[in-house]
């Protein structure tokens, strides 16, 4: 039976629907309708399943039988290979931004990065205006048209000829699409792929195109996708497996079937990428029920903590064994060309960081701002690593290690989150799928981190200590939560110089905010 959006409430998250007035006919692009329903017929129903099998497998997870390794299947034993295109050869920094920002897109494409991923999901706002104005952006840059206008220069800048790989992220398996087929919900992913190759003819595109796929939460899922590139493609007219994509490992699931999930699309994978911030947050909700992992601080949590250094490990000696690029995470401080102290913290961070990843044998990594490219390129062996494996490696090392003796929990700590979550909702409701907060680029991956630590220090208050101000336990009940919320929105009213918004969106996100930790609303959405 087809989802409708009555079957789904997201607090400060509706269905994505046209606006008033929207006419399928006249205006989706000429014969995308007919192009598109029997993609909606075969891999909708598919995608719903999939959406339901992610919340049987967190609830299990949450009676205590959590996500483990998948031990040798036939992708293990067999000796496939990815074949790396010379086109793909070098991704030592992949630069991402919302694809609706025309002038970052173009900063981005004349940085000089190997790579680029233009993001209609967790730095893109879900509204449809935005969703089509990135979707627009994504084809003019394919096809070296996309400009903006330079107020500082007093001309219009364009996109310079380079050998730079564009990657689209499209939104993720568990967001659905209104009013394109009446009540019924589709995919938003099916939707964001279809209209991108609908409307792209290959001999525009330096490099065949290329997707981000992001969310995914089992090897199945990785079918799906493979299925889906493999229709699309057969109903353009191209090669089967003309479609290339990397992959986003941000679940706690997907870690532990990152080899099963490369063999699934094997005709079109090129590498995985660890989206650190996501998985953080896929930790904490797998984990939701266990004292042990009411985390500390979100800025106090080291960037070498055993559960990210572990996977951190395992990633590339799994897809380095197959042939396939491993990519590392972004760093969240950002650089500042205003605040010089700021700037030289932040991109000494980024060189710590960034040489970390090399260390574990990561072939590149993510980057958000052109003053970072140079810094995560110098710090990865050109092109890439993909012949080196790590001797002895261990191939099923813990992926659950509870994190001990790291970091503190404080009052302070709980009121920067409620701040954080204020904020960045706020931006949304104003625009904005990320803003620079604090000196961190905090999109919905931080947010969805923010929202559960503070569930987890109400969930757990009795068994684990938050030290307030004078260093005594503060025992974090729903009314502390609420009393915080009411306060950080004060202090940002009272700010002269805060953030883009009105007092009605930051009353209205203070609301939302506190809705979704209060009802459990963790899903990446």
């Amino acid at each position: 039976m087809a989802t409708s959006p009555a079957d789904i409430v997201h607090a400060g998250f509706p269905i994505n629907q046209p606006p008033a007035g929207f006419n399928v006919e006249r205006d989706l692009p000429v014969g995308f309708l007919e192009f598109f329903a029997p993609l909606h017929r075969q891999f909708t129903p598919r995608q719903q399943a999939l959406v339901q099998e992610r919340k049987r497998v967190l609830a299990e997870s949450h009676q205590g039988d959590k996500p483990a390794h998948h031990y040798p299947a036939s992708a293990v034993r067999n000796g496939w290979r990815i074949e790396l295109p010379e086109w793909c050869q070098d991704q030592r920094n992949q630069m991402t931004g919302p694809a609706d920002d025309a002038e970052l897109v173009v900063k981005m494409l004349n940085s000089g990065a190997p790579g680029v991923m233009l993001d209609l999901e967790d730095s893109t706002v879900n509204e449809w205006e935005h969703q089509r104005l990135g979707v627009e952006n994504i084809l003019a840059a394919l096809r070296g048209t996309l400009t903006y206008f330079d107020k500082k220069r007093d001309q219009v800048v364009g996109i310079k000829p380079s050998p730079t790989v564009i990657w689209t992220r499209a939104r993720g398996l568990h967001i659905h699409q209104g009013g394109v087929f009446g009540d019924a919900l589709t995919s938003a992913s099916l939707f964001d792929v279809a209209r991108v190759a609908y409307l792209i003819d290959p001999a525009e595109l330096k490099h065949p195109l290329s997707f981000y796929i992001p969310k995914s939460e089992s090897a199945e899922e990785a079918l799906w996708w493979s299925d889906l590139f493999k229709a699309i493609a057969e109903a353009r007219g191209w090669p089967r497996s003309y479609i290339k994509c990397m992959a986003l490992v941000e679940s706690h699931p997907a870690a532990f079937q990152m080899e099963e999930f490369l063999y699934n699309l094997r005709d079109h994978i090129l590498g995985l990428n660890l989206g650190r911030w996501d998985y953080m947050a896929s930790l904490i909700h797998f984990n939701l029920n266990d004292p042990e992992w009411v985390l500390p601080d979100r800025n106090t949590i080291p960037h070498d903590i055993p559960f990210f250094q572990n996977l951190r490990e395992l990633l590339p000696e799994v897809c380095h064994k197959r042939g396939a690029l491993a990519i590392g995470g972004m760093t969240a401080l950002y650089p500042s060309r205003e605040d010089a102290e700021l700037n030289a913290r932040a991109l000494a961070a980024l060189q710590k960081d960034k040489k970390n990843e090399a260390d574990c044998l990561m072939d590149g990594a993510w980057t958000g701002h052109p003053d970072q490219n140079q810094i995560a390129l110098d710090q990865f062996p050109a092109p890439n690593q993909v012949h080196a494996r790590r001797p002895q490696a261990e191939r099923y090392p813990n992926l659950r290690p509870v994190p001990r003796g790291v970091g503190q929990r404080t009052l302070a700590g709980t009121r920067a989150a409620v701040r954080t979550v204020i904020r960045y909702r706020n931006g949304v409701l104003n625009g904005r799928g990320a803003s620079l907060l604090d000196g961190y680029m905090e999109d919905l991956a931080t947010d969805r981190i923010y929202r559960l630590m503070i569930a987890q220090r109400v969930r757990h208050n009795k068994e684990v200590s938050i030290l307030g101000d004078s260093g005594n336990p503060v025992p974090h009940t729903p009314e502390l939560v609420t009393r915080l919320f009411d306060e950080e929105l004060e202090k940002l009213l009272a700010n002269p110089k805060r953030d883009l918004g009105t007092p009605e969106t930051f009353y209205k996100a203070r609301q939302i905010g506190e809705a979704m930790v209060v009802n459990g609303e963790f899903d990446p959405t």
